[in-house]
């Protein structure tokens, strides 16, 4: 059985070029990088769910040679040039899809869209080798968390057929607040609501999030939920399986965490 993460894609390809300090983005990498190596067992393959697509129903990508889509803007000119050449997973885009449906939620394939960079930036550093087959799933672009928590209610038994789902975001996303040079403390307070929530009793989970707005520091923390929805399909698929934070540290003055389900 796999579990489910909820992990943070960092800033644009920020692994992957020169920053001041050099060492910001030094334990998000490491993290990162262990992702799949400190498995049990290798993932026959994986359904990652991105921030960076949104789109009216589900969508799941059937392209079984996907390229990268460069969608950040004015970096350096070597981090247009980045490879990942991981083969989508078409099937598993399928059986993920009969799942959904099954459950009631509308639900589209798109057969040309690459990798963003929600995807290959982190599993870059996660899997390398870029030999596991991927299949990446959108967010439904009204972000209603009961939608995506049901969606991944729905997909759970994909886990115990060898699919790791990523929910990738950012459990902190207010962009304007990120050069910040003190702690913030609208940060720390959803931080700590939001791994109380998680690694609490799994009979409150689901309510609990679906009612994140109302949390401590919650729009100061995300302004729009875009890179939080994630965690609702990684915390769905996970059902009654205990979460548990699995990285955390204060970048750029700001609480950034992930988790893990199972």
């Amino acid at each position: 059985m796999q579990p489910t993460f909820f992990i943070p894609h960092g800033g644009g390809p920020c692994f992957f070029m020169d920053w001041i300090p050099p060492d910001t983005w030094n334990h998000m990498r490491v993290f990162l990088s262990g992702l799949i190596a400190n498995l049990d067992e290798k993932p026959r393959e994986i359904l990652l769910i991105t921030a960076h697509w949104e789109t009216p129903d589900i969508t799941l990508s059937t392209n079984l040679a996907p390229n990268l889509l460069f969608d950040y803007y004015n970096f350096p000119p070597h981090t247009y040039e980045l490879t990942w050449p991981a083969p989508g997973a078409p099937k598993l885009a399928e059986r993920a899809a009969e799942l959904l449906i099954k459950s009631g939620i509308e639900t589209k394939f798109d057969q040309t869209r690459g990798f963003d960079h929600g995807v290959f930036v982190p599993m870059k550093l996660a899997l390398p080798e870029a030999d596991i087959p991927l299949a990446m799933m959108s967010l439904r672009q009204y972000l209603d968390p009961a939608h995506h928590l049901a969606a991944g209610a729905a997909l759970a038994p994909l886990r115990a057929e060898g699919v790791l789902i990523i929910g990738s975001g950012l459990s902190y996303h207010n962009l304007a607040a990120f050069s910040a040079d003190v702690e913030n403390p609208e940060a720390d307070k959803f931080d700590a609501w939001l791994t109380t929530t998680i690694e609490g009793p799994t009979d409150d989970r689901a309510k609990a999030l679906a009612a994140w707005a109302a949390a401590p520091g919650a729009r100061a923390s995300h302004p729009r939920e875009d890179h939080l929805a994630p965690i609702f399909v990684a915390a769905g698929a996970a059902q009654t399986d205990p979460g548990q934070r699995v990285y955390h540290e204060i970048l750029m003055g700001n609480a950034v965490s992930a988790y893990r389900f199972g």
